[in-house]
């Protein structure tokens, strides 16, 4: 059993011994391959395409060798904020940086990726740290500004000197001096009842409570971040100075709606008058065109020499130039001037011949067949037009 025992233990010493000595080399061929590293520092909100650095002059690699080598960048992140432009050699902005999606609160913020040449093989690690600049407004907490509901807070009557009243709470999600908030009260209904702490935000009441006090007070609180340039944001804070909530119930129920009212009112009477307006004078304008340009047309023609067209109706033809007749043509015949009885009359309707013959005229049929025929003809000096 003891021999047994031995031989595990100087079997696991050896195991532990080579994969110990595998590690060493690890690391030396690790140490031999990292050359060098490098840091930079850059703000925020960058352009893309602006310069963070230029790699070839502050690692020591030559231009050549930077192309031959197929340098090229591996990170492990999703997104590749910067580009190895091997031509200059020198590392550019490749996506919008923002320090507060990157890092969230975590200060210093920073991230890095490994510039690797091939032939024979570097690894140059390159870490970019992250200048917080001021983007961001403050964000207010407490009061919630709801909108359309009210929210008071009630300081009774007899409140003395320094009575808490509420408290303005916000955030800054930038970093640094840049997240350092201050206070101010900007408006109020009676500045001298209440003031606000400058740093903590407190707003408390600097006399006596009277009875000569509106229960409505309204405070209009400012909160400034310390960035440059600075930026704000404003609260405004309802107070009710009464005894009891039916007091405070009756007084405020239209205080937050009559200016909302009264500035919803203003708009839309502006914005009424104005599309009236508008029509108004589109309209007329309009009309003016309209009456110009029917003047100028008018004028036009009064003024032009063109000859004038006749129109002729479509039943209607022009005859040797002296006028228009009918393309139906009626006769009229008659063979003697002596007697009416011995008349005969002929009508002639496009091309059909009509013989009408009175039964008491007298006469040969042929002579009555030969004028007919001498009416057919287009010369006939009996036509009559």
């Amino acid at each position: 059993m003891d021999s047994r025992k031995h031989i595990y233990r100087t079997l696991r010493w050896r195991f532990c011994y080579k994969l110990t000595s595998q590690s060493v080399l690890l690391l030396i061929f690790l140490s031999h391959m990292v050359s060098g590293q490098i840091r930079y520092s850059i703000p925020e909100e960058m352009k893309k395409g602006s310069l963070i650095g230029n790699v070839a002059l502050d690692l020591g690699i030559d231009m050549q060798r930077l192309r031959s080598g197929r340098a090229r960048i591996v990170t492990g992140e999703s997104i590749q904020y910067t580009e190895l432009k091997t031509d200059k050699g020198t590392l550019v902005v490749n996506e919008r940086i923002d320090r507060e999606q990157l890092c969230g609160d975590v200060t210093p913020c920073s991230f890095s990726f490994d510039l690797i040449l091939e032939n024979p093989m570097e690894l140059h690690p390159v870490k970019i740290m992250i200048q917080d600049q001021n983007d961001n407004p403050p964000q207010v907490l407490y009061p919630v500004q709801t909108g359309g509901s009210l929210v008071a807070e009630m300081v009774p009557r007899s409140a003395d000197v320094g009575y808490l009243v509420t408290k303005v709470v916000a955030v800054d999600v930038d970093s640094g001096q840049n997240a350092w908030l201050s206070y101010k009260l900007q408006k109020a209904t009676d500045r001298a009842l209440f003031e606000v702490g400058l740093q903590n935000g407190e707003i408390r009441t600097i006399r006596q409570v009277t009875d000569k006090d509106a229960v409505k007070q309204r405070l209009t609180v400012i909160v400034e971040d310390n960035g440059q340039p600075s930026r704000s944001a404003t609260v405004i804070v309802n107070v009710a100075v009464a005894d009891s909530f039916p007091e405070v119930l009756s007084e405020f129920t239209d205080f937050t709606h009559d200016k909302e009212y009264n500035d919803n009112l203003t708009f839309y009477l502006v914005l009424a008058l104005a599309v009236v307006s508008f029509l108004f004078i589109t309209c007329l304008v309009v009309i003016i065109s309209v009456k110009i340009y029917r003047w100028r047309q008018s004028r036009i023609l009064y003024h032009s020499n063109l000859p004038v067209i006749p129109y002729y109706p479509p039943r209607y033809s022009d005859t040797l130039g002296t006028g228009t007749l009918q393309h139906v043509y009626n006769y009229e015949v008659c063979r003697t001037t002596d007697s009416r009885k011995s008349d005969c009359k002929f009508g002639r309707a496009g091309s059909q011949n009509v013989l009408i013959m009175d039964p008491s005229s007298t006469g040969t049929m042929q002579r009555i067949q030969n004028e007919k025929s001498i009416l057919d003809e287009p010369d006939s000096p009996l036509e009559l037009h």
